[in-house]
């Protein structure tokens, strides 16, 4: 059953004991605890939020998860981003024939949407392997944007992208890579194929849904791009611990 919450985001910097972690659930939808101060604090957010995947299908691995919420806070940090803003997650550590794209609701902690997305030409067939920041590689690149504006253009309806981590996706603006929708990108061209097909860097998305997708999550909200890439994972700023304290309260 979907929990239906109310949640408020309070920053609280300073000397701040945090509060023991509870695991009833009771507790659970009305207090969660600081984050990310200590380790234990991410991966309880973490587990509250594994629960809304649909274990039917393939779903991310926790710690990929953990990265991408150690991310959205450093960003709210930053004030990059409000809180409260939807987080959106690509893992191309997950086959193209699979859902691998989730939005999650960060007020209520649920899964909003989730769909298959296309990786760039150069990056793989079906598994994403290669991984580029260069102008005309045609491949994907990791990390975290934030989403810009709408516009339409030679694939309709689309959505800027600007690549937040110098020499991973910093060039995304300047290379085109947005969001967009793409016949490729269906159970159809699977079927005939064994993967989608690809676009020129693009996490391009189903046709029939891009729309209702980029209008969730366009101005201004966090998108991480996972892959395994070891220099990427140990030198990205934003996957490092927090320093602050972040207070989420839950208000039923």
């Amino acid at each position: 059953m979907k929990r239906i919450w109310c949640i408020g985001i309070i920053f609280l910097f300073g000397s701040l004991t945090t509060p023991k972690i509870q695991s009833n659930a009771v507790e659970r939808l009305s207090f969660a605890p600081v984050y990310p101060k200590h380790t234990e604090d991410i991966i309880y957010l973490t587990d509250l939020i594994f629960e809304e995947f649909d274990d039917s299908k393939p779903i991310p691995e926790k710690s990929m998860l953990q990265k991408a919420l150690t991310g959205y806070f450093h960003l709210i940090e930053k004030g990059a981003i409000s809180a409260g803003r939807p987080l959106t997650i690509i893992d191309f550590s997950i086959p193209s024939t699979n859902d691998r794209l989730w939005v999650i609701d960060m007020d209520k902690l649920e899964i909003r949407l989730q769909s298959l997305v296309a990786h760039g030409r150069n990056s793989g067939e079906n598994m994403a392997k290669n991984f580029s920041n260069q102008h005309s590689s045609y491949m994907s690149s990791v990390g975290f944007y934030l989403t810009g504006e709408t516009y339409e253009g030679n694939h309709g309806y689309s959505l800027r992208l600007d690549g937040l981590e110098k020499g991973f996706n910093d060039q995304a603006r300047s290379r085109a890579i947005v969001i967009h929708g793409a016949d490729y990108v269906d159970q159809k061209f699977i079927s005939t194929t064994g993967r989608l097909g690809r676009s020129l860097g693009c996490p391009a998305l189903p046709m029939e849904t891009h729309k209702d997708i980029i209008n969730l999550i366009k101005e201004k909200s966090p998108l991480f791009i996972y892959a395994e890439v070891p220099g990427y994972l140990a030198h990205s700023p934003l996957l490092r611990p927090l320093e602050k304290e972040v207070r989420t309260l839950k208000l039923l």
